[in-house]
């Protein structure tokens, strides 16, 4: 936000912001117990009319994940050069890279890694539903199986992109560790509240309560896991592995396809 205009309403410099005047800016007012929706790419500007608490959610998903990414990207390789002056005398220099990356962005690479970790074991779980409900998946199915496929795609192209960037490079802390994750009732819980998401956008609302009423221990196969050489995710490597193996025990043809389409 420091190359931005800070107030539209200010006097704003045209060397500076010599595209400026092109802008062309959207008002409305806001009214209690309404909310409004600002895309991803898009500013804006809030002026209270009287006292006011207003919460604001800053959302992500697979659409604009690596927007995430690279703002996280971004902000590190800032707050890295704002103190790469005490580099040779600090005891945990990357990890006050991480504090301060978090303090500043609301999320270091740890927090998004876990995050993208969990995401990613949730919507294998709802793909093996779908697998084993339908067989072949066809009809509005299709386009929810379709739909998660993409989502695993998004986080495993994400995933080689903090590959190759070096993110959590030499990391020996396990991140995730897959099956634990998975018996943990707190995730079952998460879950859920994926596939009442997924079913709900894709008019499959009616398969909910079958969904629920199958224990999440039934709907993906720990063989798929267990057989994995390690379930514990360190590395960005290693959930692109992970990922990478469970699709193809899966075999799914629209997870394949979408996944090694965004790879």
């Amino acid at each position: 936000m420091k190359s931005c205009v800070y107030n539209i309403f200010d006097e704003v410099s045209d060397s500076k912001y010599p595209s400026f005047k092109k802008a062309i800016w959207l008002e409305c007012t806001q009214e209690e117990g309404e909310i409004i929706f600002v895309p991803s790419g898009w500013y804006h500007q809030v002026h209270n009319l009287e006292d006011t608490i207003s919460i604001n959610h800053n959302w992500f998903n697979a659409y604009n994940l690596s927007w995430v990414w690279s703002l996280l990207l971004r902000d590190y390789n800032e707050a890295k050069e704002y103190i790469e002056d005490i580099k040779d005398i600090c005891d945990d220099f990357e990890g006050l890279c991480q504090r301060n990356l978090a303090a500043n962005t609301g999320m270091n690479f740890y927090d998004f890694f876990t995050f993208i970790s969990y995401f990613t074991l949730a919507n294998l779980v709802l793909l093996c539903y779908i697998n084993r409900r339908n067989g072949s998946t066809t009809g509005n199915s299709s386009r929810v199986a379709q739909h998660v496929s993409m989502n695993i795609g998004s986080i495993r192209k994400i995933a080689s992109e903090m590959k190759h960037s070096g993110g959590l490079e030499g990391n020996h802390d396990c991140i995730v560790d897959m099956i634990k994750t998975f018996e943990d009732p707190r995730f079952s819980k998460f879950c859920m509240q994926v596939g009442k998401t997924y079913l709900f956008i894709h008019g499959q609302s009616y398969l909910f309560s079958d969904f629920v009423g199958a224990a999440t221990v039934d709907l993906v196969d720990l063989g798929i896991l267990k057989a994995h050489t390690s379930s514990q995710v360190y590395t960005p490597e290693d959930l692109i592995k992970f990922i990478d193996y469970a699709i193809a025990k899966l075999g799914d043809f629209y997870s394949e396809s979408s996944v090694q389409h965004v790879a």
